[in-house]
């Protein structure tokens, strides 16, 4: 029998897929890489979006925050167990089996390229500030995809590249956002805010519907453990690098969001394309300030596409050297990336982002988007079930009480913060989102059915 997580870490599993090449994160690449997935394009347009709820989003940015937190801290113990890349997939597999590791593995391989698609559009608003666009629909789209290949691009070349763009993009965006963010704090106008729940639901439900929208802002706290194969001491570094990185986003987002309210009026902030940028016009009085935002917006935004293309070809990697995606995903370049995944992650971002040009933002594209908090909530969900099944098949004599008792609170709030999200995206999302999820299993009938006529 397996010892509990409360113990030494087990071993890896032997069909693990081994690490490619030297170890080319530190705690600093692997940090930066958590940060700058987590804070991308959602920090300049997510104070608008909730900004209808009311300041209780304000409520739902701590409650994720502190969600994250718990989910960092699931994946450092998780890594302790399999330090190896594809982390969220090789939980459940490890766990539940072959099937189990597939659905989280296509949930979350959709979630990504579906995101990176939605990213690269939300660029081209912070670049008609920088370069008037003048609504040239044709022109937005070509901005959106050189948004997204120019990262591609970057992951083409290797993961040292990649660690060293998180690096550089982070510092970025970080130091300025910290910068207005609390500079901004005395600028505030306690009238802006508006009222507490502005919704016309209830408390909770306002709650539990702003914290959906605001999950796609906090997706990527996974990001050290789903790359732990190239982390250098991956037992100790996947979850220090989980929780500073959190912790550093959260800071970011939550002073960010508290001085946004306090600077845009909330009829203006609900209307508002740029709500940085208009936060900082508000604090100089004229229109240079929201120019310099746009031009850290498009610095953020790019350096979250660069980590999450490495995201979205990490996990199909780890599923393909199993059998259980196309052995094409498989392939390592020579930088030590899966040119395949990133490839595919490309190109299936450019087909949404031309739908998005074509159909419109508010048709097909919004509804793929909205699927996101489904998708991207199973394999956490899925994950903190895989931890709860090892703690529950630890020998008692290898068992520290204590340590047992933080790692099941751990993971059961972990399980039921996973659970609460899906909930409040709504029947509709969840619906969608089952379907979406169940469009893999054919491939997963296919690929196993392939494997054991050989």
């Amino acid at each position: 029998m397996p010892a509990a997580d409360t113990t030494d870490p087990a071993p890896p599993t032997k069909d693990a897929p081994p690490s490619q090449g030297p170890k080319r994160f530190g705690l600093a690449a692997a940090t930066a890489l958590v940060m700058g997935n987590i804070i991308g394009g959602g920090i300049f347009v997510l104070p608008a979006t909730v900004a209808p709820y009311g300041t209780v989003s304000l409520l739902a940015f701590l409650v994720l925050s502190v969600g994250a937190v718990l989910l960092a801290l699931l994946f450092g113990k998780l890594a302790r167990r399999s330090p190896v890349t594809g982390g969220l997939y090789v939980y459940p597999r490890d766990a539940f089996g072959e099937f189990a590791g597939f659905l989280s593995a296509w949930s979350y391989w959709t979630m990504t390229w579906v995101s990176i698609a939605a990213l690269a559009v939300a660029t081209v608003g912070y670049a008609d500030v920088l370069l008037p666009l003048d609504g040239n629909r044709a022109l937005e789209a070509t901005v959106a995809a050189a948004a997204l290949w120019l990262p591609a691009a970057a992951n083409f070349a290797g993961t040292r590249w990649v660690g060293g763009v998180q690096i550089v993009s982070t510092i970025l965006k970080f130091v300025p956002l910290l910068l207005v963010a609390t500079v901004g704090l005395f600028f505030i106008d306690t009238d802006n805010f508006g009222p507490f729940n502005a919704s016309g639901d209830s408390v909770p439900g306002a709650l539990a519907a702003s914290a959906a929208l605001l999950l796609y802002s906090f997706l990527g706290v996974e990001s050290a453990a789903m790359s732990a194969g190239e982390v250098r001491d991956p037992e100790r570094t996947v979850g220090r690098a989980s929780v500073l990185g959190t912790l550093g986003s959260a800071l970011v987002y939550l002073l960010g969001t508290v001085a946004v309210f306090g600077l845009v009026p909330h009829g203006e902030l609900a209307e508002s394309g740029a709500p940085f940028a208009d936060a900082v016009d508000a604090m100089t009085g004229g229109h240079w300030g929201g120019t310099v935002i746009a031009a850290v917006a498009l610095a953020s935004m790019v350096g979250c596409l660069n980590g999450w293309i490495l995201m979205s070809a990490q996990m199909p990697y780890a599923a393909a050297r199993d059998g259980l995606f196309p052995a094409a995903f498989a392939r390592m370049g020579k930088g030590g990336v899966p040119g395949f995944g990133v490839l595919a992650c490309a190109v299936l971002g450019s087909l949404l982002i031309a739908l998005n040009y074509t159909a419109g933002p508010g048709t097909t594209f919004r509804v793929l988007v909205l699927i996101t908090t489904f998708t991207g909530c199973v394999p956490y969900l899925l994950s903190a079930a895989a931890q709860l099944y090892w703690l529950a098949r630890g020998t008692r004599e290898r068992v520290r009480p204590a340590g047992l008792v933080r790692d099941l609170i751990v993971a059961g709030l972990s399980f039921a913060f996973s659970f609460w999200l899906i909930a409040g995206a709504g029947y509709a999302a969840v619906y969608q989102g089952v379907l979406f999820l169940f469009a893999g299993i054919p491939v997963y009938v296919w690929l196993r059915g392939r494997r054991e006529s050989v």
